[in-house]
């Protein structure tokens, strides 16, 4: 993950290379970007943990195996469901866990601007980072993923494409935010 987008009541994808999220919780695109409290105190307790780099290299490696995918597919269908609904990010949250989710967003960036993402979240937290190495894991680890046959990382036929390249962090959140208010005013659940 290169970085998490926060707002009230939920979490929206990051824009670290193709993934998927699902959207289930109402929002408006006049919404405060100020988080609760809480889920801040939750991302900033795991933030270091679950976005490490050694942490997306092995998860994607392990993804590989087929029982370990299904029994994370059966937490995350599991967590999905509950009351109230949930956003989910991933690989293939819009593809394998959350086919008939009420919005997807096909989240993509070129390996390039995830790289520099990437370091200077790393270099933020104080580490050194090796451009060329980091670069190439993220070319690395997105073969592996398409090349899955447990994993579903390619774009649903019903997802919205939104490319970040270019985009910093509160224009991809805006832009998010729209895409979801006119799926969920066209469906009339907003």
């Amino acid at each position: 993950m290169a970085w998490l987008i926060s707002i009230p009541a939920c979490s929206i994808a990051r824009s670290a290379g193709q993934c998927a999220s699902i959207w289930r919780r109402p929002i408006s695109s006049s919404a405060p970007l100020r988080p609760p409290a809480i889920l801040m105190a939750t991302i900033s307790t795991m933030s270091s943990l679950l976005t490490s780099a050694q942490t997306g290299v092995f998860a994607s490696k392990v993804a590989v195996i087929g029982p370990v995918r299904e029994a994370m597919r059966a937490y995350q269908v599991n967590f999905a469901n509950q009351p109230g609904g949930a956003v989910l990010d991933g690989r293939d949250i819009g593809t394998v866990i959350c086919p008939d989710a009420d919005v997807k967003l096909f989240i993509q960036a070129d390996s390039k601007a995830r790289m520099e993402r990437r370091a200077r979240q790393l270099e933020a937290r104080g580490e050194t980072v090796d451009r060329y190495a980091l670069y190439h894991q993220i070319e690395e680890r997105d073969a592996r993923d398409m090349a899955n046959p447990h994993g579903g990382f390619y774009r649903a036929s019903d997802a919205h494409l939104l490319d970040t390249t270019l985009m910093g962090i509160e224009a991809a959140l805006r832009a998010a935010v729209a895409i979801i208010d006119e799926v969920m005013a066209r469906k009339g659940k907003h």
